[in-house]
């Protein structure tokens, strides 16, 4: 036998299936139905790559991935969801799961998946050093990003809560992580948190921390977000998304300096800076009593905006060529450039996804890629046709019949139907959901 292998999934039948044909493969695998006897298991075993149902009967698969993470376990971890819970996987993937796999399982999916994650080389082996030098390989040229640099040179030596703005995917943990490191703080926690994934039940827990026996899945006491970043950096992106309750804890634990874990009597100090992200309008939000606006006063000492990549096309290039470089490495290719078509092609294109959007489409050009030069003929066909059209105008009066439009314009894509709504995609998924859409 090879590489052994957990598998956490409570539908007895498929874990069967999945354990068959793990060992017609060669591999030394365990399955396990619950969070508890997966946990007992990790414990004793170096496992070597885990496999965990998103939906399990005491607890999900994020609960398991945020206990794995604060026991620095190395092991990559896939997450296995059903149709419909996509969004829930990719807020896994935020939280620092390897890849998400979608039921049925694909055989071929399943084996490529799985040599690329037991060939991947974890994050825990890689120095701090590198990870920064990794992280900031390419700034911007352009006089917006210039002006951001330096509004992150002026606020990070301070202590001053920051609130930056920007549209999804522009690099907005990026620039926190920048102001972090440029901080007084740099050798304690930076600790990121994606509200959006958040539920308002787990969402106390995982800011503050509880004890255990204190909810029904709480079989250990745990450290909470504020604790594990003592003496450093608290990071909340979508701060939008956190429930009033939640708003009101997390203002006193600013104002007072202190927490109460779930199920606690006594409180915490804590010394943390805060640093949160929206790319919602919070004033809208506070006029609609949505969010708090003595929080928002709290959380907005220093207000820093990242432009979306369609307002420094100086850059693009820079952030193409090292997207390219990177995809070169990981997927083995060796792409020596850009036709001028090509670049021609990069720089028209509206990218509503920005950075995180042209990074993916880089990649996916890489690996289609069989010479050595990218041409056009290569990007994905959105590319090639952008939509000229006004955007749409979404009121709260008609919200369902202008998304069913902007879908109907973009052909069904939710990416170009998002940019037409003047949202971001997360928020056309909840409003598709609100009114009962197929998504």
């Amino acid at each position: 036998m090879s590489s052994k292998i957990l598998i956490v999934e409570d539908d007895n039948t498929f874990g069967v299936i999945l354990k068959k044909w793990f060992e017609r493969n060669n591999f030394d695998v365990s399955v396990r139905s619950t969070l508890d006897d997966a946990k007992k298991d990790l414990l004793k075993i170096d496992f070597k790559l885990i496999l965990t149902d998103l939906r399990l009967p005491d607890g999900d698969g994020i609960m398991l991935l945020t206990w794995i993470k604060e026991r620095n376990i190395s092991a990559p971890v896939i997450i296995m969801t059903s149709y419909g819970e996509v969004q829930s996987a990719v807020a896994a993937i935020k939280l620092g799961a390897f890849d998400y796999m979608e039921k049925p399982i694909n055989p071929d999916i399943l084996r490529a998946k799985i040599d690329e994650a037991l060939n991947h080389k974890p994050l825990l082996s890689v120095s701090k050093e590198e990870i920064k030098s990794e992280a900031n390989i390419v700034y911007g040229k352009s006089s917006q990003s210039k002006q951001m640099y330096e509004h992150i040179e002026l606020v990070a030596p301070t202590h001053l809560s920051v609130l930056i703005r920007g549209e999804s995917g522009t690099g907005k943990e990026s620039t926190a992580r920048m102001i972090h490191d440029r901080s007084l703080r740099k050798d304690a926690p930076f600790v990121a948190v994606d509200c959006g994934s958040l539920s308002k039940e787990l969402a106390p827990s995982e800011l503050f921390g509880h004890l255990k026996g204190s909810f029904t899945s709480a079989f250990a006491d745990k450290k909470g977000v504020f604790e594990q970043a003592e003496g450093g950096t608290v990071f909340l992106d979508e701060v939008g998304n956190l429930s009033y309750d939640v708003q009101v804890q997390l203002l006193r634990a600013i104002q007072e300096l202190k927490i109460r874990p779930v199920g606690s009597a006594t409180d915490i100090k804590v010394d943390v800076r805060m640093i949160v992200a929206t790319n919602e309008n919070l004033e809208t939000a506070i006029s609609e009593g949505r969010f708090r606006e003595d929080l928002y006063h709290r959380l907005n000492e220093f207000t820093l905006t990242v432009p979306p990549l369609r307002e420094r096309g100086e850059d693009i290039m820079l952030f193409a060529n090292s997207f390219l470089a990177n995809a070169n490495k990981e997927l083995n290719r060796n792409v020596e450039q850009f036709s001028s078509d090509s670049i021609l092609v990069l720089k028209q294109y509206h990218w509503p996804g920005n950075l995180r959007e042209l990074r993916n489409v880089i990649r996916r050009t890489v690996l289609f890629t069989k010479g050595t030069e990218i041409t056009p003929d290569l990007f994905p066909d959105f590319m090639h046709a952008p939509l000229q059209i006004e955007k749409v105008s979404l009121s709260p009066s008609n919200e369902q019949e202008q998304i069913e439009k902007a879908l109907k314009i973009a052909k069904g894509n939710k990416t170009k139907a998002a940019s037409l709504l003047n949202i971001d995609r997360k928020t056309l998924y909840n409003k598709m959901h609100q009114y009962g859409m197929e998504i």
